[in-house]
C-alpha cells in the first residue's frame, strides 16, 4: 500500500517544476534516498511514462499510479488534490 502526502500549492501559484522540487524534497524527508517512477500533470494532461493510462481506460486506477504500485512505490505526493501528483520509491528495494 503506498503512503500519500497531500500538499496545497495553489495558493502559492507554483507550477508543475516548483512542485517537483518540492515533492523530491518532501521524499527524501519521508523515505530517504528515493526514486521518481511516475507522475501526473493534470494541467498539461501529461503522464509518465507516457501511455501507461492507455490500458486503463475505465479503470479506477490511473495507469501512472498502478506502474508506480507495481514497481516499488511507496510514496505518492499529491499537490492541489491531483493537480500534480509524483509517486516514489525508495532506493536499495528490490522489485
Amino acid at each position: 500500500m503506498m503512503k500519500t502526502l497531500h500538499l496545497d500549492a495553489d495558493e502559492l501559484g507554483l507550477g508543475f517544476d516548483a512542485c517537483l522540487r518540492l515533492a523530491n524534497v518532501a521524499a527524501r524527508e519521508v523515505l530517504g534516498e528515493a526514486m521518481l517512477l511516475s507522475f501526473y500533470d493534470r494541467d498539461r494532461n501529461l503522464e509518465s511514462p507516457a501511455g501507461v493510462s492507455e490500458c486503463h481506460v475505465g479503470c479506477d486506477t490511473p495507469g501512472w499510479l498502478d506502474y508506480a504500485k507495481n514497481r516499488g512505490g511507496t510514496l505518492v505526493v499529491d499537490f492541489g488534490r491531483g493537480r500534480y501528483v509524483f509517486c516514489y520509491m525508495p532506493l536499495g528495494v528490490s522489485v
